[in-house]
């Protein structure tokens, strides 16, 4: 949990109970500092919450990334001990190619 997140609860938390004391003692100042400080403890909360969200989407996107190479190598790694000869063969087709790309015809 962002520590903004905290903060944000803990600043709304405050401004409401400024604002009902204000209001009790009829001090509209105070009354209205505390309805700003429930807003400024909301705003922080919320970017507490969209700094949570970015890290889990970054975090899901890395696993994912990682998956994807890990199945690549299981996919390939099956191909080769499955079929060896058509490994070898696709192999030797991309070598054959590349080597005609770097060369004059």
């Amino acid at each position: 949990m962002d520590e903004n997140r905290i903060a944000g609860t803990a600043r709304n938390m405050g401004g409401k109970a400024q604002e009902s004391v204000g209001r009790v003692l009829g001090d509209s100042k105070t009354e209205a500092d505390g309805v700003m400080n429930q807003v400024k403890g909301a705003a922080q909360d919320l970017y507490g919450q969209a700094r949570d969200s970015a890290a889990e989407i970054a975090g899901s996107a890395r696993d994912t990334v990682k998956n994807s190479a890990t199945s690549f190598e299981g996919s390939l790694r099956r191909l080769i001990e499955t079929q060896p000869y058509t490994a070898t063969c696709i192999a030797l087709g991309l070598g054959w190619l590349l080597g005609r790309t770097h060369r004059p015809l």
